[in-house]
């Protein structure tokens, strides 16, 4: 039997991808989540933008496998906002917070469970890239984005979309230091960094404000002409990576599905960075408690 552990598996690309992960063969499921996921999927109360609950939840998992370990774990789950004014309830901006404070996390949390061979897939996005995105992070300062100075007005919609970028270069230095970590060489874990690409119909614009939610509308309806990616698509390629269907091409662990076509392109110039992923993961580890 093998065991799945993941987050964002109850709601567009995600849900997708846990139907298909559910559905094969002596394959045991279990999502983190503020809701029950739909059908008989096993799932365990997790809220990201709490500490405590992300604790509680790796603490509920290893007590319910037992001896078992976890064959695939998929950090799904991310949320965007139209500005950067939101805070968890340990203090950090919502957005880094939620994508890449929690799912570091709860990742060292659970790392002593994984099982040798273990496939590792953390969803991000080629928003992280300035080369694709004028809105890209063209630097990374870690405590500026987990507590951005206080402003007399409210941010806009701009500052909420460069604090999501910023979160999925976040992501990437994550699956860049766990690649590289000892655990993952000795245990030979399979790491992938995984951009769905642009995917409308997904819930991760429900944040966004009125008149960039009538623009994606409008580009949804050209999707069948662009070649555009679909939510099952998306969710089909995320399960076909988590169940190791799909394996990184020699020295790469960053998959992206642009076009309809899963390519291992190399990611942005800073995600590339060997400092800033030791310096990421430094400072992720003071933030969320941990002392060494």
């Amino acid at each position: 039997m093998k065991t799945i552990v993941m987050t964002g598996g109850t709601s567009g690309l995600g849900e997708i991808a846990a139907r298909e992960i559910r559905a094969a063969p002596n394959t045991r499921l279990i999502i983190g989540a503020r809701r029950n996921a739909v059908g008989k999927v096993e799932t365990i109360s997790l809220d990201l933008a709490r500490l405590a609950s992300v604790r509680e939840f790796a603490k509920v998992v290893i007590e319910k496998l037992g001896d078992a370990e976890i064959d695939g774990l998929v950090l799904n789950a991310g949320t965007q906002f139209p500005t950067i004014d939101h805070r968890t309830e340990d203090g950090f901006e919502t957005t880094f917070g939620v994508n890449v404070l929690a799912h570091y996390l709860l990742l060292r949390l659970l790392i002593p469970k994984l099982a040798r061979n273990a496939t590792i897939v953390i969803t991000t996005s080629d928003t992280h890239d300035p080369d694709k995105n004028p809105m890209g992070p063209k630097q990374f300062e870690i405590e500026t984005l987990a507590h951005p100075p206080k402003l007399r007005k409210p941010t806009g919609f701009s500052a909420g979309f460069r604090a999501y970028a910023a979160s999925k270069l976040g992501d990437l230095l994550i699956a860049r230091g766990l690649a590289a970590s000892g655990e993952a060489k000795t245990k030979n874990f399979n790491v992938v960094a995984y951009n769905p690409g642009l995917t409308i119909g997904t819930y991760l614009f429900r944040a966004w404000p009125l008149w960039a939610r009538i623009a994606m509308s409008a580009v949804s309806l050209v999707r069948p002409f662009a070649h555009m990616n679909t939510v099952k698509m998306s969710g089909d390629t995320l399960a076909e990576l988590a169940l190791n269907r799909i394996t990184p091409q020699p020295g790469r662990i960053y998959a992206s599905l642009n076009n309809r076509k899963l390519e291992w392109p190399e990611p942005s110039e800073l995600a590339r960075r060997d400092e800033l992923v030791e310096r990421l993961w430094r400072e992720s580890a003071r933030m969320v408690g941990f002392t060494d």
